[in-house]
C-alpha cells in the first residue's frame, strides 16, 4: 500500500476523502477530534504544494441535501485547526464544487459539501455508484484515503474513487493500521479487552474472533445485561437482547473451554427511567448487586465494586482494547464506570488503544488527556469489523 510520500503532489489537485463526521449540536461541533485527526494529512500535502480538495459524510441523510447535516459548520472549524481559508463547496459534484476546485492555488485547501446528499455515494447498485465516482474523479488528479472511520463502507468516494486516480493511503489511515497490528499479530500479553456500548449484537463477530486473541474479555454497557441474563438473572428493564442469549451461552462455554476469562458487572447503578441527557437532571441512581436487578429498575452503569474489579484486571495487562462506554456516561449519574476504565488505561503501563466512536467521545467528553492513552482510533466500526477479520472495502481499494 503506497503512502502519501509516495506521491509527487505539488501542482496536483488531490482528493482527500477524510473522515469529519462529527457530532453536532445545530451548527456547534461538540467534539472535534475526527477534525484533528484529519489535520496532519492536509498540512503535510498543503506544504508540498499540493492543491488539497477534502471530500467527506455527515450523519445519514437521505441521497439529497438536507441542511441540518451540511459541512459548512467543519469548514468553519477546519480552517480554525489549518490556520488558512478553507473554500466550501456548496455541493458535491456540480458547479458549486467544478468552481471552487478550479479556483484552488499550489498550497490551498477546499472542502466539498456532504457526499452522502447525492444518492450515488452510498448506491448498493454499482453503475449508479460508479457514474458518481466519475464525477468525483473529474475534480482531482490524485487520491488520498484518509477517513478510516469509513473504510469498513463500500461506498463511492471509499471504494469506488481510487480505482479511478492514482492513489496512496494517508498518513491516519497509516497509523491506524500499525496500532491494529498490534492487536492482533505478535501481540503483548496479557491481552485485555473491554467492550461496552448498548448492543451485544454489534460486537458479536468482535467477541468471537477475539476468543482465539485475548486472555480477557471485560463486558459493560447495555450489552452487559444479555450477559447477565445468560448466566440465569433477570435484569429489570435493563436493555435486553433476548434472542441473542443462546449465543451468548456459547460465548461463555467456549470461553470457559479456551481459558479465557470473561469478567462481567458484579454490581450496577440503575434508575427507574432512563435519564435526561439535556438537562442532566438527578435521576436517582439506585445501586444493585448484577444478579439482584429489581423488575422495576434499568442498569444504566457499573458499580463501584466492579470498577475495582475492572480496574486490577487491566493494572497488570501489557495489551488493552476498549471499544464502547460502562453507561450513558453523558449524564453526571451514570458517567463513572466509564471513568474508572479510562482511568484504568491511563494507569496502566500497556499499550492501550481506544477503538474509535462514543469511548473516543467519552475520553473526552470526561476530560481525559488523549496524550496519555496509546492510540485513540477514529473508526469505531471499522476497528472492530479490522479485528473481526473481515476485508475492508476502503483499505482493499487502496492496495495496489
Amino acid at each position: 500500500m503506497k503512502t502519501i510520500d509516495d506521491l509527487q503532489v505539488a501542482g496536483q489537485r488531490v482528493f482527500v476523502r477524510a473522515d469529519l463526521n462529527v457530532p453536532l449540536d445545530g451548527e456547534t461541533i461538540t467534539d472535534d477530534g475526527r477534525i484533528r485527526a484529519a489535520v496532519p494529512t492536509i498540512n503535510k500535502l498543503l506544504d508540498r504544494g499540493a492543491r488539497v480538495i477534502v471530500a467527506s459524510h455527515l450523519g445519514r441523510p437521505k441521497g439529497a441535501p438536507d441542511p441540518q447535516y451540511s459541512l459548512a459548520p467543519v469548514a468553519r472549524r477546519l480552517g480554525e485547526l489549518l490556520g488558512k481559508e478553507v473554500a466550501f463547496a456548496a455541493d458535491t459534484v456540480d458547479e458549486s464544487a467544478r468552481a471552487t476546485v478550479a479556483a484552488l492555488g499550489d498550497g490551498q485547501v477546499a472542502l466539498l459539501e456532504n457526499l452522502r446528499f447525492n444518492a450515488g455515494e452510498t448506491s448498493k447498485d454499482d453503475a449508479e455508484r460508479g457514474a458518481f465516482a466519475d464525477r468525483l474523479a473529474a475534480l482531482a488528479d490524485l487520491y488520498v484515503g484518509d477517513g478510516f472511520g469509513a473504510v469498513h463502507r463500500k461506498h463511492a468516494s471509499v471504494y469506488d474513487l481510487p480505482a479511478r486516480l492514482p492513489h496512496a493511503a494517508g498518513d491516519l489511515i497509516a497509523a491506524e493500521l500499525t496500532v491494529l497490528k498490534k492487536l492482533t499479530e505478535d501481540v503483548k500479553r496479557p491481552y485485555a479487552v473491554v467492550l461496552g456500548g448498548a448492543k451485544v449484537s454489534d460486537k458479536l463477530g468482535v467477541i468471537d474472533h477475539l476468543l482465539e486473541k485475548a486472555d480477557r474479555i471485560l463486558i459493560g454497557g447495555g450489552m452487559a445485561y444479555t450477559f447477565i441474563k445468560a448466566q440465569g438473572h433477570e435484569v429489570g428493564r435493563s436493555l435486553l437482547q433476548e434472542d441473542q442469549v443462546p449465543a451468548v451461552q456459547d460465548y461463555l462455554r467456549r470461553a470457559k473451554e479456551r481459558g479465557v476469562e470473561f469478567v462481567l458487572p458484579v454490581d450496577v447503578v440503575g434508575a427507574p427511567e432512563f435519564p435526561d441527557l439535556k438537562t442532566k437532571a438527578p435521576a436517582n441512581p439506585e445501586l444493585v448487586a448484577a444478579d439482584a436487578i429489581p423488575a422495576e429498575l434499568q442498569g444504566l452503569d457499573v458499580g463501584p465494586e466492579t470498577r475495582k474489579l475492572y480496574a486490577s484486571k487491566l493494572a497488570d495487562a501489557a495489551t488493552v482494547f476498549w471499544n464502547g462506554p460502562m453507561g450513558v456516561f453523558e449524564h453526571p449519574d451514570f458517567a463513572e464506570g466509564t471513568r474508572a476504565v479510562a482511568q484504568a488505561l491511563v494507569d496502566t503501563p500497556a499499550f492501550t488503544v481506544v477503538g474509535g466512536g462514543d469511548s473516543a467521545a467519552a475520553v473526552r467528553i470526561l476530560g481525559f488527556d488523549e496524550n496519555a492513552f496509546g492510540h485513540i482510533s477514529t473508526g469505531g466500526g471499522a476497528s472492530l469489523e479490522y479485528l473481526e477479520g473481515k476485508t475492508l472495502p476502503g483499505l482493499a481499494a487502496l492496495e495496489d
